[in-house]
């Protein structure tokens, strides 16, 4: 008989830290902060933020932050690693439930509420929702599109939504405090896909990640073209390590655009030198890609913008995962 994360930690106690790595995030940390602290829970509470070295007045933001509400904390993160921010403020935390806040990020008034009493009652040590990707310009708005689309980022449900239930991953995550320490907390030889990484970690251990579609996270995504394509380059290149660690966790879903980028690069080579017929792959995908802009977008200018946006995030992750070395996460051990 499979024995309970309730049976195993305990029933959670109604008192949560909300850790939030930060690093530039001038421009929505405070709206992200006092969304944590408007929220209906009744419980405990406490934002711990772990400020990297940034260059945008962001530390400055935090502690002004700090000083208006006690319930808000400081701490340094010299790196400005994710991981090791989010360790940063783990440790320092006080509370058995850890909910993990982006800088970036919004959540809804409820939110903590609603984390508590799934994570109480489905027994698992870590339960998120839907990643609600929304812009604030017309670039931004169609990155939205592109990321809440099966067309743009394929059939996760914390991106496309669905069904509750057990799941692979989750987006940020309310966390059993003792089941993340138990798996020594985030691997910082990670720099992307630290989620998924420690998710895979928590599942190994016996623990349920559980998706819940209650949970709406409203996430900022990126502005321009370069910031988008270093963002998929990094997915990328970060998904390949993990499935280096962790034999047996990659699936079609992640092979889809390293296979795309060889496809079309191969069609287009080909077609050039032996034959226009074998461009055909190549224009099948721009065909692929057109269609699913106009699937996507809901107005003309999304329209214009989205093939761009769909080339960028499938090219640069498949490049990302191609040209991933590996020499990236040299084998450290996790922090205790």
């Amino acid at each position: 008989m499979t024995t309970s994360a309730n049976e195993l930690y305990g029933s959670p106690e109604p008192k949560i830290s909300v850790i939030l790595p930060v690093l530039n995030e001038s421009k929505y940390l405070e709206e992200a902060v006092n969304a944590i602290l408007d929220q209906d829970f009744t419980g405990d509470l406490e934002i711990i933020l772990a400020v990297g070295p940034s260059h945008d007045g962001t530390e400055k933001i935090a502690q002004e932050l700090a000083k208006k509400d006690s319930r808000v904390v400081v701490v340094s993160n010299p790196s400005g690693r994710t991981a090791a921010g989010l360790n940063c403020a783990l440790a320092q935390s006080r509370y058995s439930i850890i909910v993990r806040v982006d800088g970036h990020s919004k959540i809804p008034s409820n939110y903590l509420s609603l984390a508590f009493e799934i994570l109480k009652q489905s027994g698992a040590v870590n339960v998120g929702g839907i990643m609600a990707a929304q812009g604030q310009s017309v670039f931004e708005n169609s990155v939205a599109r592109a990321m809440r689309s099966p067309f743009g980022v394929g059939a996760s449900r914390f991106h496309t939504g669905g069904g509750a239930g057990s799941v692979d991953t989750v987006y940020l995550g309310a966390f059993r405090k003792q089941a993340l320490l138990a798996v020594g907390g985030f691997d910082e030889r990670f720099t992307r896909a630290q989620d998924w990484e420690l998710n895979f970690r928590l599942r190994a251990a016996g623990g349920v990640i559980y998706f819940d579609p209650r949970l709406v996270v409203t996430y900022r995504p990126r502005g321009t073209v370069r910031a988008l394509a270093k963002q998929y380059f990094e997915y990328g290149r970060w998904r390949r390590v993990v499935s280096r660690r962790h034999e047996g966790t990659i699936n079609y879903r992640y092979l889809a655009p390293p296979f795309t980028v060889l496809g079309v690069l191969v069609s287009i080579v080909l077609g050039s030198l032996v034959s226009p017929l074998l461009l055909i792959p190549a224009l099948t995908y721009a065909l692929f890609i057109l269609i699913a802009s106009v699937r996507i977008g809901k107005s003309l200018a999304e329209f214009v913008s989205l093939p761009l946006i769909l080339l960028t995030m499938h090219m640069t992750w498949g490049i990302g995962f191609l040209t991933s070395p590996k020499s990236l996460a040299p084998k450290v051990a996790l922090r205790p």
